[in-house]
């Protein structure tokens, strides 16, 4: 085994005279199976396919992206395992200092909207040799969407790039299939036909089933309630059962979406898996530190795909769908003995999961056969009378990795579902979880628990979270274990104003928790609560919807959550005062601050507190809550 070619020198060394396919990536290379451009490449060398990699090429001179000459057959182009413009900036749109999957964690070693530039490039050198692009910031872009950084819907990513083909979703399916189709001889304009991708054209006659056609992206683009519409249209088609062909209309062209691909089947995951991987990154790398993202995955193993927790702020259903797909035991035992025997292994797997750990198998026996239903969650608001709740399989994959020779522990470190866990009533998983896989703390995402905010999260409500932490508890008591739960929380989602933020803020304080990290709301492509956050409109209802917007109301409401730290004290005291929640300034137990220095309060008929620049009284008032302090606790 040997790493794919990174220069000519490569190329030439393998005897070879041309590649097939030139992959070109935003991150550094790494060869790991939690790479997608990893996966892809590895998989096209499998079958038979020469590829080269140019990692990170500088974008501002268009011969670095000449290192291997003219491919055979197409440019293959993603931006990166994740966004380019999360991995550059803040929430905030302010500029991060560090890229995990660049040497060294250099930050500015890709170009912002990295696929678009990218190709721009190649187009400059080579323009008639097809490129196909793909990865998350391709597959969320597919059709127009909501940018959140320049704050306007933008077309179709195929579009702006200039690409000829967008691979959505994971890839596998779709990059053999237009590997070989290429292969063939078929012109890249006339690979119509290959599901889970995206295609642009003047005519619809190579259109081969039904189709649904969207509105004109001028429409989209001028008109929100117009792209509610369109957006739940695209929603509701990510299911390979159910899904129709979408006809997105631009000037002079169609943007065509294929339907989704078929998830991928147990022995074909497996095989993705089981390739030639070098399992880390290119020694070239190695004088610069190295690639800081190998260091989570390392030693983790990816068992599941898909998820039908579909929490409405993730775009996993819009990526990845909402089937799950799992590996086979034997598949990530094979794994998990290869880790064993690398060098810095010191005994512990530090995640076996996915996108949710829990999650091991379809919901349901219909969503094989009749899809996923469009109209109704899996889990949301109740669970569904179909659904399949048991952790069986995961339990007993599991102990078999516990038992292999040199592994100490086994952690869960992906999301656990907490109310998939809470409806199981067989606690045997829960209590191995709190036994053999947890090192003092768990981490869930209740994310907040103002019951209108949890409907537009699509998260279970406050009671579901807390039957969770009772027996959290109480099964940690019973083993004699003293261990944790670290909530995430989130601010500023859609549907919450101030008042929910407050309401949030008193349940931390009943529990005694100040998060250390608070994550605000994000509005990232593909996401029905990104869509309700330009819109200001539920999609699914067409009403109107709370969105906090200015950067002051979130900074208040990401200061509430922390309302204990001296540095946030003013923007809770506004944030109390505008809510009409000044109850909450003084001295008794219940409240969130103290009042600033000089002034003190009384109550008045409602409750509520009325502040006076009176000194003495405040010694007064301190005095009396001192004293029903002791009282309460018998001191």
């Amino acid at each position: 085994m040997s790493f794919l070619p990174v220069c000519r020198e490569d190329v030439r060394k393998r005897g070879w005279n041309e590649l097939d396919f030139v992959f070109v990536t935003g991150d550094a290379y790494v060869d790991h199976p939690s790479f997608g451009a990893a996966i892809i490449s590895r998989l096209l060398e499998s079958h038979g396919f020469k590829v080269g990699i140019i990692p990170q090429p500088d974008w501002k001179n268009k011969y670095s992206f000449d290192v291997f000459g003219k491919p055979r057959l197409s440019f293959l182009v993603t931006g990166g395992n994740i966004d380019s413009m999360v991995n550059h900036y803040s929430v905030a749109k302010k500029r991060r200092q560090k890229d995990l999957y660049s040497p060294g964690g250099v930050m500015g070693l890709r170009p912002d909207r990295a696929t678009i530039v990218y190709c721009q490039k190649i187009k400059e050198l080579y323009k008639d040799v097809p490129i196909m692009i793909g990865g998350l910031e391709a597959s969320l872009r597919r059709l127009s969407h909501y940018d959140y950084w320049d704050n306007s819907v933008r077309r179709s990513i195929i579009l702006d790039s200039r690409a000829d083909i967008l691979m959505y979703g994971m890839g596998e399916h779709q990059i053999i299939e237009l590997a070989e189709s290429l292969d063939s001889g078929i012109p890249i304009n006339e690979i119509t036909y290959v599901r889970g991708t995206v295609y642009k054209t003047k005519s619809l006659d190579n259109i081969y089933d039904d189709y649904i056609m969207l509105p004109e992206y001028k429409k989209t683009k001028s008109d929100k309630k117009t792209y509610a519409e369109s957006f739940l249209t695209q929603y509701e088609n990510t299911d390979a059962v159910t899904a129709k062909i979408l006809v997105e209309p631009y000037d002079n062209e169609f943007v065509v979406q294929n339907k989704p691909s078929m998830p991928l089947s147990t022995a074909e995951f497996d095989n993705s898996y089981s390739l030639g991987y070098m399992r880390n990154y290119h020694p070239m790398y190695e004088e610069k530190g190295g690639v800081p993202a190998i260091e989570e995955v390392k030693f983790s193993i990816i068992s599941n795909r898909g998820c039908f927790g579909n929490c409405n702020f993730c775009a996993l259903a819009f990526h990845q769908g909402r089937v799950v797909q799992a590996r086979s035991h034997q598949s990530i035992l094979n794994e998990a003995n290869k880790i064993v025997w690398e060098a810095d292994f010191k005994g512990y797997i530090h995640d076996v999961g996915g996108p949710t750990a829990n999650f091991r198998a379809p919901a349901c026996d219909k969503q094989i056969i009749e899809g996923v239903c469009k109209k109704r969650q899996c889990l949301f608001p109740s669970p569904c009378k179909n659904l399949r709740v048991e952790h069986k399989d995961y339990l007993k994959l599991l102990r078999k990795i516990r038992e292999i020779p040199k592994v100490k522990k086994v952690f869960v470190r992906s999301g656990i579902r907490y109310d998939y866990l809470i409806y199981d009533k067989d606690d045997e998983f829960f209590y191995e979880l709190c036994k053999y896989h947890i090192s003092g703390q768990l981490k869930v995402a209740p994310e907040h628990i103002s019951p209108k905010v949890l409907e537009k999260m699509g998260k279970p409500g406050k009671d579901i979270y807390e039957r969770f932490v009772k027996k959290y508890y109480e099964i940690n008591r019973k083993i004699g274990k003293e261990q944790y739960l670290v909530p995430y929380l989130m601010s500023s989602h859609p549907g919450c104003d101030l008042n929910s933020a407050v309401e949030l803020a008193e349940y931390l304080r009943d529990l005694g928790y100040t998060p250390e990290q608070v994550q605000d709301f994000y509005p990232t492509p593909g996401t029905l609560s990104t869509c309700m956050y330009y819109t200001e409109i539920d999609p699914r209802t067409m009403r109107k919807v709370y969105v906090p917007k200015s950067p002051h109301e979130k900074a208040m409401q990401r200061a509430l959550i922390q309302y204990k730290l001296p540095k946030n004290y003013e923007l809770v005291f506004e944030a109390l005062k505008k809510s009409g929640r000044s109850d909450l300034i003084g001295f008794d137990r219940h409240c969130l601050i103290r009042p600033r220095k000089n002034e003190t309060y009384k109550k008045n008929d409602n409750k509520k507190q009325i502040f006076t620049k009176n000194f003495k009284k405040k010694k007064t008032i301190r005095n009396i809550h001192t004293k029903k302090f002791l009282k309460n606790k018998n001191l």
